[in-house]
């Protein structure tokens, strides 16, 4: 059995392997900055007490859901901070989940489909959030705006989700990294730029913490609510546009095949 005092080269084997980190999409850009550095070292802590991964990521929906509260309740400055400070533990509670369930080699389907339905909660309550934040805290075009965007955050995740739930019905394998290569090569293309350039990870809720903290700069500097709008409008043409690209590119690729 695992110990409870590996050294940081013993944990990180076990729990960030190169296969699982070197995975399509399996993480973030900030992760492989400096977060999973972070992680590892709260991960350290976290397998001398008896919290289970399945409880870290109950806290990490907590966490998340009251990232939003706070986003769509609390104007100014402190919204803004306190909102971003409350994404970056929920980010964090993330990683040591997975990391935590890999040490102790307590890895099930459980704890990936209450992960799953935490990102989907998360993620479309922090959208929403701005929307509420955007015009000013009053149900209105700019809730029903976030609103929208954030169903949109959850329809993405959706259509990669069905793809495995198509395949299990129809009794096929699970889909190859290859699969999700698209057949067009012009398409192809475009979808790797698109990736480089990180446009997919938008509306995720690590990004929206910072573009949040730019859109309270210009909130002060204007006087009024013009950041906070201008961002709301970007996630909400970003995550309609995705939605309808995103179900293009799994259909044209050998994913359900």
């Amino acid at each position: 059995m695992p110990t409870d005092h590996p050294s940081l080269d013993e944990l990180r084997a076990v729990t960030q392997p190169e296969s699982t980190m070197s995975r399509r999409n399996a993480e973030h850009w900030l992760a492989r900055l400096f977060l999973r550095k972070v992680s590892l070292r709260v991960t350290r802590l976290l397998i001398r007490t008896p919290v289970s991964a399945n409880a870290l990521t109950g806290w990490m929906i907590v966490v998340g859901l009251v990232a939003a509260v706070v986003i769509g309740t609390v104007g100014g400055w402190l919204g803004a901070v306190l909102g971003f400070l409350l994404i970056q533990v929920y980010f964090l509670l993330d990683l040591c989940d997975g990391e935590v369930a890999r040490w102790r080699r307590t890895t099930s389907i459980t704890g990936v489909y209450l992960d799953r339905v935490g990102h989907y909660l998360v993620e479309a309550a922090v959208l929403s959030a701005i929307g509420f934040r955007a015009g000013a805290f009053e149900l209105g075009g700019w809730s029903t705006l976030g609103v929208a965007t954030g169903l949109c955050a959850v329809l993405i995740k959706a259509e990669s989700d069905l793809v495995d739930v198509a395949r299990v019905r129809s009794g096929a394998a699970p889909p190859s990294e290859e699969s999700v290569e698209l057949r067009h090569s012009g398409l192809g293309a475009a979808r790797r730029a698109a990736q480089v350039l990180k446009i997919h990870q938008v509306t995720g809720a690590l990004e929206v913490s910072f573009l949040l903290l730019a859109a309270a700069v210009v909130d002060a500097v204007a006087g009024d609510l013009l950041g906070t709008r201008i961002i709301a409008v970007l996630f909400a043409v970003v995550a309609g546009v995705q939605v309808v690209l995103h179900l293009a590119s799994i259909l044209l690729s050998r994913r359900l095949a």
